[in-house]
């Protein structure tokens, strides 16, 4: 087959060389879930010392290499509040001495087993004004199943402490459980008080717990959650504004945004990932890529290898994620930013999934239908092959 040339560049790329947007990787948990497939571990002695002192160093040396003038943080993981008071406190305080701290919104991973009134209310005292919990069901025995360590009653207590320290909260749920009483865990959820949702289809990844033990989803349930789940929050007051989560009107997760709508971003931590501006848009690639190594790794100063990221690349990425969300892509926005013509590179693939009922252009806008959602593999591979 004949490689396409990749058109050039009508303009100069557009982008903002301010990153605005951190994520924290903090890998430490109080025990690894059978499903889960991230960078994580079980705290060893002198682990979580040497952790603190590197991330100290590293955000330091992020500070020293961009300009950044942070909207959101996000300290994700691992178990972000399985730190100990002090230990968090610490984490706080390297961050805002090297990068400052979020103006619009500051997000804290949480296991319900971790939270107690006095924590919540140190929590929100640190900055942090959103949590993040990982509820993931209120049935026991769904919980049993997906090894969580705490129970409903725990998760129920854990949300209501939350919303009283004056914490928006955020719910992580997993769907396509077997036997899980998934109407009954959205109505428990909703009715706690939150004001956002975010509902993952269990997956079976590999190297995981699951997949040694041979656990298969199936595509009927996987359907059936996703579409009931929309159903439920829909009428709850929920608007489902990317695939996977819903919020109350501005209640929308400003940092996953960023994600979604292809910003640049630091990556701190072992195993975080980071999208960064480019020294020089001149030399051809507007953005790069890196992901640092595992903890041990990490502890010796290497970071990751930086992949270069050209308008040809950010363009698809920008589809691919952008696609994610209700609103969709503003292509004219995008070749703006990338200095592609959008529309006409992708004129194809754009015709094929609008045809099929996939995508729709409105404008400059390209949207996903509720259809192509659940495609969205199959759409993102016609624009990978354009």
């Amino acid at each position: 087959m004949r490689a396409v040339p990749t058109p050039p560049l009508l303009n100069a790329p557009v982008l903002d060389p301010t990153v605005r947007h951190l994520y924290v990787h903090v890998p430490f948990c109080p025990s690894i879930c059978p499903y889960c497939d991230f960078h994580v571990l079980t705290r060893k002695s002198g682990q979580v010392e040497a952790y603190l002192e590197w991330l100290e160093a590293e955000a330091a040396w992020l500070a020293s290499q961009y300009a950044v003038e942070l909207d959101t943080v996000y300290l994700g993981g691992g178990t972000p509040s399985f730190l100990r008071d002090a230990e968090l406190e610490a984490l706080v305080g390297s961050i805002r001495r090297h990068l400052g701290w979020g103006a619009g919104e500051n997000t804290l991973e949480i296991n319900p087993g971790t939270v107690s009134p006095a924590r919540a209310a140190l929590w929100k005292s640190l900055g942090f004004d959103r949590a993040s919990v990982g509820v993931q069901s209120l049935d026991d025995a769904t919980l049993k199943f997906l090894g969580r360590q705490h129970d409903a009653a725990g998760a129920r207590q854990a949300v209501t402490a939350l919303i009283a320290a004056g914490l928006r909260v955020s719910g992580d749920l997993i769907t396509a459980v077997p036997g899980q009483p998934l109407d009954s865990d959205i109505h428990g959820l909703v009715g706690l008080g939150v004001d956002h949702i975010s509902a993952y289809t269990l997956t079976v990844e590999p190297g995981t717990e699951f997949a040694r033990r041979g656990v298969t989803v199936a595509e009927d349930d996987e359907r059936a959650g996703f579409e009931r789940t929309e159903e439920l929050l829909s009428a709850h007051g929920f608007a489902r504004y990317e695939i996977s989560n819903y919020a109350r009107p501005g209640q929308e997760s400003r940092h996953n945004l960023a994600y979604w709508n292809n910003r640049t971003y630091l990556g701190l931590g072992p195993g975080a990932a980071g999208h960064y501006p480019a020294a020089s848009v001149s030399e051809g690639n507007l953005t790069s890529r890196r992901t640092n190594p595992h903890l041990h790794i990490w502890l010796t100063g290497e970071q990751g290898e930086a992949e270069a990221i050209d308008a040809e690349e950010y363009a698809t990425d920008a589809l691919f994620m952008g696609l994610r969300l209700r609103t969709g892509v503003d292509l004219a926005d995008l070749s703006r930013r990338s200095g592609l013509d959008v529309r006409a590179r992708y004129a194809g693939a754009i015709a094929t999934n609008v045809e099929r009922g996939w995508l729709e252009l409105d404008g400059t806008w390209l949207r996903a239908m509720p259809e192509g959602w659940w495609v969205l593999n199959r759409v993102v591979t016609d624009f990978l092959e354009a």
